[in-house]
């Protein structure tokens, strides 16, 4: 397995395939461009599932072909136990970090 070290787009990523049934490289970049409203493209969404499932936290297989595609098989991307682990991780250290900024450091509104 390579590197574990998850960046912030990866963890995008990984939270996008999780929140989808059959998740695949357009409709993981429409999930992202819709909930984190940022425009990205394509071919960074591809490279990182690719570098994803290289570090065993996605897992992918082929769906079936269909006739809008021109009869080229659609690769669904699931994320693996490892994956769920390296976004609960993520997901702690983040919460410990706003958990420990003192309140007095907000800006009054």
């Amino acid at each position: 397995m390579k590197g574990t070290y998850l960046g912030e787009f990866e963890e995008l990523i990984l939270l996008a395939v999780a929140s989808k049934t059959d998740a695949y490289a357009v409709n993981v970049k429409e999930e992202i461009e819709t909930n984190a409203d940022r425009t990205i493209n394509i071919s960074a969404v591809h490279s990182a599932l690719y570098r994803l499932e290289e570090k065993g936290f996605l897992k992918s297989s082929f769906g079936g072909a269909t006739q809008k595609r021109g009869g080229k098989e659609k690769r669904i991307f699931e994320v693996t136990k490892i994956g769920f682990e390296a976004l609960r991780e993520s997901k702690k250290l983040r919460e410990l970090f706003w958990k420990n900024i003192p309140k007095l450091s907000f800006p009054k509104s």
